[in-house]
């Protein structure tokens, strides 16, 4: 007889941005002559840039001729992407990461999930909230987390971390000590950022307390301001306690063409049962070596073409195009009295509901007046409750017309 993982039926309803996309659904079909502005997920709108673009097609050409052609790819990646990445996002910011310890992937949200198979199941996690859905859901599907707490609306064996406006979605140190804790910076969904020393005081508790970080910086593109680190391995002794997850979904329109790296430096390791040190650089590897059959050569070659000196100008230059989407949501929905965070070195817009407006009140209110969908702040977390996330992930004309009817709102 056949049984299911039974920790599967602990998982709460759908998956939260299915649940959004089916609500917007439904209400597009009983409004089929309103445009609806997507704002929810926080998909890419525009297009590659040339030089990935340029990228392709050669790669594609190499592919079509006998002298060019390649089957399967190295485990870990092509050296070419790895080094390119050593240098450009770690090197250059005075960071000592070497290619070899890079492993190219198709997603950064994979690898957050997949991360935890590392780890033993009696292993505590820590995570912010509100926080992005899979850290948790992941952890719930291997069984480290306890049954879902209605009363509470969260899972048993989990640390949370309120993150609101009342901390500046700067959370306390958990005091019950994690052996894993998820940190997202820039923050997904509320679109903050910790300084460096900032941090410094998080890599200065793991290392206290033999904690690991699991440091998903999908968003560092983004980043504005010089005191913001990029990398968590900008901070010192963070190689000792931290993996880091990039992607180049956000950064270079990569949504539909898949491609991200994880780092995990050759010296970081955790406890066996007998408590002697492994290497997670070689579990990871042996992990991907089963389970992954890489990025394909023609997509490594375009992210590749990323840092390329017409790269860097074209990706740049999307970067800010979103940026300035995030500026008028920011500054048009603060000129209605509704208050904003993010939205500065992120490009999300995390908004408090107006009044007494819960967060999928205030998402059914906003569509249902103005077809405008963002996405509930509370299906990030109990703490995301009375907040909905925006998203600067739009064309700059439909970004106008959101904050326009919005504006007409009387709350």
């Amino acid at each position: 007889m056949s049984k299911i993982n039974e920790n599967f039926n602990k998982l709460q309803s759908g998956y939260l941005f299915a649940t959004t996309a089916k609500k917007v659904g439904a209400f597009s079909a009983a409004n089929p002559d309103k445009k609806v502005i997507k704002m929810s997920i926080g998909d890419a709108t525009q297009p590659l840039a040339p030089a990935v673009i340029a990228a392709i097609k050669k790669a594609a050409d190499e592919m079509g001729t006998l002298e060019g052609f390649r089957g399967y790819g190295p485990d870990f990646g092509y050296d070419f992407l790895r080094e390119v990445i050593a240098e450009n996002d770690f090197k250059a910011r005075g960071v000592d990461i070497s290619a070899d310890e890079i492993f190219i992937s198709d997603s950064a949200k994979c690898d957050t999930g997949n991360i935890q198979e590392l780890f033993s199941t009696d292993l505590t996690i820590a995570v912010l909230d509100p926080v992005y859905p899979t850290y948790v859901d992941t952890n719930v599907m291997a069984g480290r987390t306890g049954d879902y707490n209605p009363a509470r609306g969260n899972f048993d064996g989990i640390i949370y971390m309120p993150a609101s406006a009342e901390n500046g979605f700067k959370p306390a140190l958990p005091k019950e000590v994690p052996g894993l804790i998820y940190l997202c910076y820039p923050n997904n969904p509320t679109g903050t950022t910790l300084s460096k020393s900032e941090l410094s005081t998080w890599v200065d508790y793991a290392k206290k307390n033999g904690s690991l970080i699991l440091f998903d910086a999908a968003y560092e593109a983004y980043i504005s301001h010089a005191d913001i680190p990029h990398s968590i391995y900008e901070i010192e002794g963070a190689k000792d306690v931290a993996i880091e997850f990039r992607s180049f979904s956000k950064t270079a329109g990569f949504t539909g063409t898949r491609c991200a790296f994880t780092v995990i430096p050759k010296g970081l390791t955790a406890k066996d049962a007998s408590g002697n040190d492994v290497s997670l650089h070689g579990l990871w590897g042996r992990r991907m070596s089963t389970k992954f059959n890489g990025v394909p050569y023609i997509i490594q070659r375009a992210a590749e073409a990323c840092y390329s000196p017409e790269g860097k100008v074209q990706l740049k230059q999307t970067i800010d195009y979103y940026m300035n989407n995030a500026k008028i949501l920011r500054e048009g929905l603060t000129a209605a009295g509704i208050s904003c965070y993010g939205g500065v070195d992120a490009p999300y817009i995390w908004i408090k509901t107006p009044g007494d407006f819960g967060s999928w009140d205030f998402f059914d209110y906003l569509l249902a007046n103005t077809a405008v969908a963002g996405t509930p702040g509370v299906g990030f977390g109990n703490a995301g409750e009375g907040y909905l996330r925006l998203t600067a992930f739009n064309t700059t004309e439909n970004t106008l017309e959101a904050v326009a009817r919005i504006q007409k709102l009387k709350f």
